[in-house]
């Protein structure tokens, strides 16, 4: 029988023998830890998969301590799961009472206006920034990933997110007060 480290190191060169019998070793566990966090079988499911598909993007660098590869899948599970609960309080935060259609409400059309071109100065510019700037940007401020599950995702350090992250803010906070009437 193959260890963990031997079947990665199999995966890592595109076998996929080798990480189809990773998976069934540790699927079990996997989907009761997203089971115990997520409190929803289709969401621990999902969460499941995703944490795999994670897993098997990042075999390449993956240096495994221990005999067992549970701990690391464990960890990418946690964080799958934790961003779909944050992902999931976003969509509670931002859906709508009920509308009253019986009152329609006053439309400030100068504000619509500047709302607008600030929107579009801003696209302009998430749309500049370089690939691996972009891509951050996305993950943590769109879809609202921590700095450590962004960098796990794009195999960068926390400190290496949270420094790029801060410096495209900074940027995009210019384009806003730029075009903010004085």
């Amino acid at each position: 029988m193959a260890t963990d480290a031997e079947l990665i190191a199999r995966a890592a060169v595109g076998d996929e023998d080798a990480f189809r019998r990773l998976y069934r070793r540790h699927v079990d566990a996997m989907y009761r830890i997203a089971s115990i966090l997520l409190e929803n079988q289709a969401d621990a499911e999902d969460a499941t998969q995703d944490a795999f598909v994670t897993a098997w993007r990042k075999l390449g660098g993956l240096q495994l301590e221990g005999e067992s590869a549970l701990p690391w899948l464990a960890t990418i599970c946690r964080y799958t799961c934790a961003n779909r609960l944050r992902a999931r309080r976003r969509e509670l935060a931002h859906a709508a009472a009920p509308i009253d259609e019986r009152t329609p409400a006053p439309i400030d059309v100068e504000q619509h206006v500047v709302s607008a071109d600030l929107a579009e100065r801003l696209a302009r510019e998430v749309a500049e920034l370089a690939d691996l700037d972009r891509e951050i940007f996305v993950l943590c401020v769109a879809r609202g990933y921590a700095y450590d599950a962004a960098a796990a995702e794009l195999g960068l350090s926390h400190g290496a997110v949270r420094n790029r992250l801060s410096r495209v803010r900074g940027r995009l906070r210019n384009t806003v007060q730029e075009g903010t009437p004085s």
